[in-house]
């Protein structure tokens, strides 16, 4: 089968006439049907059933036709691709991030991006909800951990490290922990991930007293800045806190689930070029040091002259 006879057929089925796909294609409407008569011909079937007023699929035509079709879809998608190599991203690009990450990071990555792509108009959503990019028509969804729809494309962002902090009032009122065990022995910041009758502890269980639940990582941060306990909390969040002394970093031989960051958008054949470069944009903007997503500041620090 040429090529060009998977065309002519497919426009036949499609304009329901000889006519007007003989016209779509720029030939002869006896060229069109000669073409049809010998592709029967070839084949051994007859794949339309033909009156004066109506053209009919036979059951074989029906299965030939779906198979063309999608040769055609395919071919259509190869030339899109390439076309899309020589133009600039543009359209309006709608996503979805985690409130932390969309306030510390996406803003000023995302703002650099329409900067070098005046074509693009966004739409940003900071959420703590579940989003479903095709649900909800979302082109990328920034989300921990990987989707469970396995349709979806997850591209890994980065890993965020979580360690133990504490306050050094919270500290001096309560003692510091040497061992992870002595943990049982302190009050519990805890987030919606972690056990709620025990820390949140790789390979080990170790009873907590939970002080304070939340599902935010920022109100976390905060409580325990102001003394209310002991939290899991992640680097990328703590480690400015740290620097200036009011997050007192603990137990660094402990280890904690490590958190990943995905961009999950629609399984599609050939991604649209204001998504694919968006993400190589993001993944090449992101501060990051041995692996760490740094906070802006402590990025800024690395960066700025002494």
């Amino acid at each position: 089968m040429g090529l060009d006879d998977a065309l002519i057929f497919t426009r036949v089925v499609e304009y329901h006439s000889f006519t007007q796909a003989a016209h779509s294609l720029g030939m002869q409407k006896s060229t069109v049907s000669r073409r049809i008569a010998l592709l029967e011909e070839r084949l051994g079937v007859r794949l339309l059933n033909r009156t004066t007023r109506k053209l009919r699929l036979t059951e074989v035509g029906q299965a030939y036709y779906e198979r063309c079709r999608q040769i055609m879809l395919d071919f259509a998608e190869a030339e899109q691709a390439v076309m899309q190599l020589q133009q600039e991203p543009s359209g309006l690009l709608r996503i979805t991030a985690p409130i932390e990450f969309g306030q510390l990071f996406l803003g000023r990555v995302l703002g650099a991006f329409m900067r070098q792509y005046p074509q693009i108009t966004a739409e940003v959503e900071i959420t703590s909800r579940a989003v479903d990019p095709v649900e909800e028509g979302v082109d990328i969804v920034i989300q921990v951990g990987q989707p469970q729809d396995s349709t979806l494309i997850a591209r890994k962002l980065f890993e965020s490290s979580r360690r133990f902090y504490a306050s050094p009032d919270y500290l001096a009122a309560h003692g510091t922990p040497l061992e992870t065990t002595d943990l049982s022995a302190h009050r519990a910041v805890l987030l919606p991930q972690d056990a709620s009758r025990y820390w949140p502890l790789l390979g080990d269980s170790v009873p907590c007293q939970r002080a304070l639940s939340c599902n935010n990582i920022t109100f976390a941060r905060e409580a325990v800045i102001a003394g209310a306990g002991i939290a899991g909390l992640p680097t990328m969040i703590s480690d400015e806190a740290v620097r200036l002394g009011t997050l007192v970093e603990l137990l660094p031989q402990a280890r904690l689930p490590i958190g990943e960051l995905y961009a999950v958008y629609p399984s599609r054949r050939f991604q649209a070029m204001k998504v694919k470069t968006f993400l190589d944009f993001l993944m090449s903007n992101l501060p990051v040091e041995n692996g760490r997503l740094l906070e802006p500041v402590a990025a800024c620090l690395l960066t700025s002259p002494p």
